[in-house]
């Protein structure tokens, strides 16, 4: 019964709206109805500048790092990993807007930080690389999306099956995406300091 408790409050951890709730006490409207209709922190960055963008990134991190570290003090990793799932799976399906949320990939680099920090750096720098040479946050996901799943393996298949099933979430919240990659018509980041 503590399982299912915990991984309730997981999920609604995760199903908070910081991007939503920030940008509307900023003034700066509705933001799902603002360039892609994602709350995340790329489109915050949109209408509200990099530091509000920073600070949504670093609050959807957080809420995905306590859900980790309580799984993990109650059951240990594996278990922390499956509450970051459900905290990834909030964040994607907020039940507070009807289930249309955003992608979760600041999410997915919480349980990686509260995982193991050496993760964190890894994929971190790794987007940071693709994202920045290509313009492309969405190519840089998607290659994090690779490189966690695999280097998850190494810490053990306990913890390498949960980070898997979370990724491939994200790569299917990432569908659109990965066709407007494919067609050449994807969007470039627009780095806007502030709004």
């Amino acid at each position: 019964m503590l399982y299912i408790f915990i991984l309730i409050v997981s999920y609604l951890l995760g199903s908070i709206p910081f991007g939503l709730i920030l940008t509307r006490v900023f003034g700066h409207g509705d933001l799902r109805q603002v360039g892609s209709g994602n709350i995340g922190a790329t489109n915050v960055m949109r209408v509200g500048g990099l530091r509000m963008a920073a600070l949504v990134w670093l609050l959807d991190m957080a809420k995905a790092i306590v859900a980790v570290l309580i799984g993990s003090a109650f059951f240990g990793d594996a278990f922390g990993v499956w509450c970051g799932f459900a905290a990834v799976v909030g964040h994607c399906f907020p039940i507070w807007l009807r289930f249309h949320g955003g992608k979760g990939v600041s999410c997915l680099f919480g349980i990686l930080l509260a995982l193991n920090p050496w993760l964190f750096i890894i994929c971190g720098i790794e987007w940071l690389i693709v994202a920045l040479s290509t313009g492309y946050s969405s190519l840089g996901a998607l290659t994090v999306f690779a490189v966690s799943s695999i280097l998850a393996f190494v810490l053990g298949v306990n913890i390498g099956v949960p980070m898997l099933i979370i990724v491939l979430l994200e790569v299917w919240k990432h569908r659109e995406n990965i066709g407007r990659l494919i067609g050449g018509t994807e969007s470039k980041i627009t780095w806007r300091w502030k709004k």
